[in-house]
């Protein structure tokens, strides 16, 4: 084309960047690609909306918020990576459907303060249980606000409201003959504060003691038999509802391969639950409304928390969701999945009380491959890396790496590699290249730009809109920010194959406006990143729009629209002049033998796979390999 020959640009991959003469704005993108970036209602909004519109006229001028909540954390130790995990998804959620999509929401977490494991905490350290839980809620109330999580409510199972919630709750099921009391009998894990049926126990061997016990096969935890007269809830009688509401709705539990977990339980070993515990074995908890020997069960006093918050039992006819509930989300982790997709239905069912709308179970973080534990010391300490590292550099690593399907290893030297690439070397240093050149001023570009000529390939930036909304309304912010993230490496890519500021200095008028177009098309991938980048990373995203001089009404998901703000490109704050005060300081301590430890863990990584595959190939290798190591031993 004659305006690159005149640029005397090197020629770029057709299959990779694309070009138009046309210096017409809609020439960036098709028509179908800009239909499919606009913002549309959630199918979730639009049913809470109908839902809305059968309640009374006070209920429908007041829309019901987005609900999303964590799981309470048990307060028998210090919060760890995992906590900051589940907070952080949730906020994440909040955020997006908040600050982009301006719609009233709701983040409640919490501790859950009751039972044996709490008990037994505080009788260790010579301490009352109540005194015990204040100290330890407070670690997780500092994480919270460390962490930036912008709850709406810090629920604590000792609150007074929450204790009256439980025991109407109890009431209820009572008056509706849900509650009989006999003598229960079984294997009880103290850990997971859960029964376990015969069928999903098996002996174990502790690999440090030698010592042979049995245990739970879901969860590993050591069990004890118990026998004792207790009340019982009539769960078996959900049976048929519960699995009637599985094939109604099955898409329920997220990701989907857990749900045929929760079915299968629900068909093979359901039984009807105990719900106490006497005050001789369990003292410390919600007291059986009428009977003071008993203690109401743990879970059962857990689970009522997200309706404690949302207002229950004080709600008023036609405007229960005011409250929030229904919840649109309940985030967990994958090892406490049968209470909230078993348990927790199985109660609301009894009471008719309507279901929340999904269940986001996602999975643990590791160490080394190795499921992290206080007796192995592999146990990650979220503020301190935030105090080390950043709230926000912490925030996008678990978002970015973390597991919804699959466990997610937690490594620091990782940490360090990913700030580089995608922090470092992306976001910051594409508002390098844009906003501190003194070879163009920016907000004269935007104001003045017109064009058509440099497009990303397959028009990523114009769809990425339509893309990140899709994935949170999947609940997979995971797949959301690497979307976000191969924008901004595209972007660099690209910025660098054009070399504006080559451009900038030629005599030429063309090779100034093609310059003034990569500079255009690079402020708008920063632009609508830095917006839809909010939830992740509040404070770091802010930062960035005010750099680009963003107005902050100008910050919404309707924003994404590509060319849809030309008002900005003036600074409201500094970009900085080096790498020490930029957007994404470089994280020097340790960087360069974090990256060669990686190198060498792959390299150690690839060997081991390529002598399993020789092993299984050829038994002579295999025999070889084996002498080796035996000698090596010797």
């Amino acid at each position: 084309m004659e305006f690159l020959k005149a640029a005397s640009l090197r020629r770029l991959p057709a299959s990779k960047w694309q070009f138009s003469s046309s210096l017409t704005r809609g020439s960036w993108i098709c028509n179908s690609c800009l239909a499919s970036s606009s913002p549309a209602l959630p199918r979730r909004f639009t049913t809470s909306l109908l839902r809305l519109s059968a309640t009374t006229s006070a209920a429908v001028e007041t829309k019901k918020p987005y609900y999303v909540t964590t799981p309470i954390f048990y307060v028998n130790a210090a919060p760890h990576i995992g906590h900051m995990y589940s907070m952080t998804l949730a906020d994440v959620l909040k955020r997006y459907q908040q600050t982009l999509h301006s719609r009233p929401s709701i983040l409640l977490t919490g501790t859950d303060e009751h039972g044996m494991k709490i008990q037994q905490a505080a009788a260790n350290k010579d301490m009352h249980p109540k005194q015990f839980c204040d100290e330890t809620a407070e670690q997780f109330k500092e994480l919270a606000a460390t962490a930036q999580i912008s709850y709406d409510r810090f629920i604590r199972t000792t609150d007074t409201d929450h204790i009256q919630a439980v025991e109407h709750f109890w009431f209820l099921l009572q008056e509706k003959g849900l509650i009989y009391e006999s003598k229960h009998e079984g294997w009880y894990s103290v850990s997971d504060e859960a029964f376990y049926p015969e069928s999903q126990i098996e002996k174990r061997m502790d690999p440090f003691t030698g010592e042979v016990f049995m245990a739970s096969v879901e969860s590993g935890s050591k069990v004890e038999w118990v026998e004792e007269r207790n009340y019982h809830f009539r769960m078996t009688a959900m049976r048929e509802k519960l699995l009637a509401f599985y094939e109604e709705n099955p898409e329920w539990v997220v990701p989907g391969k857990r749900m045929g977990d929760v079915v299968d339980w629900v068909r093979n070993h359901l039984t009807d639950l105990s719900i106490s515990r006497p005050v001789n074995r369990l003292s410390w908890g919600v007291r059986v409304p009428g009977d003071a020997s008993q203690t109401i069960y743990v879970w059962v006093d857990a689970l009522i928390n997200y309706i404690t918050a949302a207002g229950f039992p004080n709600w008023q006819p036609g405007r229960r969701e005011v409250g929030g509930w229904p919840a649109d989300v309940h985030v967990i982790g994958k090892d406490i999945v049968r209470f909230h997709c078993v348990y927790w239905p199985a109660l609301l069912l009894a009471l008719d009380l309507p279901m929340p709308t999904k269940v986001l179970t996602h999975a643990h973080w590791t160490m080394n491959r190795t499921k992290m534990s206080k007796s192995l010391g592999n146990v990650v300490n979220p503020m301190y890396v935030m105090n080390v590292h950043g709230t926000d550099v912490l925030r996008f690593y678990l978002m970015f790496e973390g597991g919804i399907a699959n466990d997610a290893d937690y490594s620091n030297d990782n940490l360090l590699v990913k700030h580089k690439k995608y922090l470092q070397g992306g976001v910051g240093n594409l508002v390098s290249r844009i906003t501190r050149s003194k070879l163009w001023n920016l907000r004269e570009i935007v104001a003045r730009s017109e064009t058509g000529r440099i497009k990303f390939p397959e028009n990523i930036l114009g769809k990425l809109p339509a893309t990140v909304d899709k994935h949170m309304e999947n609940l997979d912010p995971v797949s959301a920010i690497r979307a976000i993230m191969e924008v901004i490496t595209e972007a660099n890519a690209l910025i660098s194959e054009v070399e504006p500021w080559r451009l900038k200095k030629s005599t030429t008028q063309e090779d100034h406006d093609i310059a003034d177009e990569m500079v255009y098309l690079a402020a708008e991938s920063l632009r609508i990143c830095g917006i839809l980048l909010q939830p992740f990373m509040p404070t770091k995203a802010g930062q960035l729009l005010d750099i680009l001089g963003v107005s902050l009404e100008k910050r919404t998901f309707k924003n994404t629209e590509l060319f849809s703000d030309l008002s900005y490109g003036e600074a409201m704050i500094p970009p900085g002049k080096g790498r020490e005060d930029s957007l994404f300081p470089a994280l020097y301590p340790g960087l360069q033998a974090a990256e060669e430890k990686l190198r060498t863990v792959k390299k150690d990584r690839k060997r081991a796979k390529q002598r399993q595959r020789l092993w299984q190939k050829d038994e002579e290798v295999d025999e070889w390999w084996k002498a080796q190591a035996t000698a090596k031993e010797s």
